[in-house]
Order: structure tokens, then C-alpha cells, then sequence
């Protein structure tokens, strides 16, 4: 490969090295201006979500405590199944 490039004029390789950056330039930009637009326009939805969030959960905070606290219960218990049945599946793939 390398003597392929040795044997091009030199005119030609710096033309080929600056449309190479050009297009470096050019391809990183527009990675960077996408991605900074992608920062400010979740910025944006969040600020209209949270402007929208209290209007929908503000029945849901009515709820006694104790009915949100029995599914954490049931979830623990839950999670004690699911660990016992992996330990039983990992002992018997031993």
C-alpha cells in the first residue's frame, strides 16, 4: 500500500490529505451539532414533562400510605422466591 502512495505525484497526496480533513472536519461537526442539539432539546422536554407531571399524579398522592407500602412487601417476598429458584437452578446445572 505504502508503495503505491510513494509513487503518486506529491500535488496529489496533499490534495488527497486536505479533502481527508476537510471531510474529518466536516463529519465531526456534524456529529457535535447533533448532539448538542440532542442535549437541549431533552432539556426541553424534561422542563415541559415536569410542568405537566403534577397535574396527573396529583390524585394518585391522595392514596393512603399504607396501600403503597403492602406491593414493596409482596415485592421483597417475591424477590426472596426468585432468588431461591436461581440458586436452586445453579445448583443443579453444577
Amino acid at each position: 500500500m505504502l508503495s503505491l502512495l510513494t509513487n503518486l505525484p506529491r500535488e496529489i497526496l496533499v490534495q488527497q490529505i486536505k479533502d481527508g480533513l476537510i471531510l474529518l472536519v466536516l463529519g465531526m461537526g456534524t456529529v457535535f451539532i447533533f448532539l448538542i442539539l440532542l442535549v437541549y432539546i431533552t432539556k426541553l422536554m424534561s422542563r415541559i414533562c415536569a410542568k405537566l407531571e403534577p397535574e396527573t399524579t396529583a390524585p394518585a398522592a391522595e392514596k393512603k400510605p399504607s396501600a403503597v407500602a403492602r406491593p414493596n412487601v409482596v415485592a421483597k417476598s417475591n424477590d426472596a422466591a426468585v432468588a431461591a429458584a436461581i440458586a436452586a437452578a445453579y445448583d443443579k446445572e453444577r
